[in-house]
C-alpha cells in the first residue's frame, strides 16, 4: 500500500512540476516527512509535502447513492479491464462523473467502451516509460461522463483508476483548505529536524467543486491563508488549476 501511494505520487509531483513553469530546476528525490526534497546547485534544499484535500461537512450518501457509487466504481473497473486487455500502460486515470446526467446501468458497457477508445487513442503513439498527461472534456466523451484526467510516468507499475470526488463534496471548501494546512503546520516541526533551506506544501483535489455553485477563483482571491511553509499551493487535478495560497 506504502509503495502504490509513493508511486502516485511522484507521478502527482511530475504532473504539478509541468504545470507549474516556476519550478526551481534541480534533481528530485522522493524522501519521508517530507514527501520530496529538492537540491539546488548552491547546496540549499527544498523540502516538499504533498496533501491530500480532504472534504469536510460531508453528508452521509443515502442508499441511492451508494448503489450510484456502486455502479461507477464497476464501470471504472470495466473500462480499465477493457483497456488493459491490449495496452501495457499502467495509468492514473480519474474519472469526473456528471451530476446532471446521470448513466443508466442499461449503457454501462456502452459508455465503457467509449471510454475505453478515447483513453487508448490519447495514449497511442506515446511511450509507456515517459511522463506525460492528457485531458479529455465533456465535449468528447459519452453523456454521463464530464471529464477524464489521464497521468502516465515510468514510476507506475500498478494502476489506479477511480472516480473523481470519491470522498463526498465538501460543504466548505475554504474550511477544508485552512484545516489541511493546519494539520501539516503540525508536522512541520518534524520535517524541520532535517535543516532544510524551505519546505512547500502542495494539496491536491480531485475537482474543486462545492454543494454550491461558486467562483472558486474568487473565494480563495478573498481569503487569506497563513502558514509556517514558504509557499503553499492547491493544485486541482482535474483543470491542472493551481492557486498560490501562502
Amino acid at each position: 500500500m506504502y509503495r502504490d501511494k509513493k508511486q502516485l505520487e511522484i507521478a502527482l509531483m511530475h504532473y504539478f512540476m509541468e504545470f507549474y513553469p516556476e519550478f526551481p530546476r534541480g534533481p528530485l528525490i522522493p524522501t519521508e516527512s517530507p514527501d520530496f526534497i529538492l537540491k539546488f546547485k548552491n547546496r540549499h534544499q527544498l523540502g516538499i509535502e504533498l496533501t491530500r484535500l480532504n472534504p469536510g461537512n460531508v453528508e452521509p450518501p443515502d442508499f441511492e447513492q451508494i448503489e450510484m457509487n456502486k455502479f461507477r466504481e464497476q464501470l471504472i473497473e470495466k473500462t480499465k479491464n477493457l483497456f488493459e486487455h491490449n495496452m501495457p500502460h499502467k495509468l492514473f486515470v480519474k474519472f469526473l462523473f456528471s451530476e446532471e446526467k446521470t448513466i443508466v446501468r442499461e449503457r454501462e458497457l456502452t459508455v465503457a467502451v467509449q471510454a475505453t477508445n478515447l483513453i487508448r487513442r490519447a495514449v497511442n503513439g506515446k511511450k509507456q516509460k515517459s511522463f506525460f498527461t492528457t485531458s479529455i472534456e465533456n465535449g468528447e466523451l459519452p453523456d454521463g461522463l464530464d471529464g477524464l484526467l489521464i497521468v502516465n510516468h515510468p514510476a507506475l507499475n500498478v494502476s489506479i483508476w477511480e472516480r473523481s470526488n470519491n470522498l463526498g463534496i465538501s460543504g466548505d471548501i475554504m474550511d477544508d483548505i485552512r484545516t489541511s494546512i493546519l494539520k501539516k503546520e503540525e508536522k512541520l516541526k518534524l520535517y524541520q529536524k532535517q535543516r532544510l533551506n524551505y519546505y512547500w506544501l502542495i494539496i491536491v483535489s480531485d475537482r474543486l467543486r462545492g454543494k454550491k455553485n461558486f467562483n472558486i477563483h474568487n473565494q480563495i482571491a478573498n481569503r487569506v491563508f497563513r502558514s509556517h511553509f514558504q509557499h503553499v499551493y492547491l493544485f486541482d487535478l482535474m483543470k491542472s488549476d493551481i492557486f498560490e495560497l501562502v
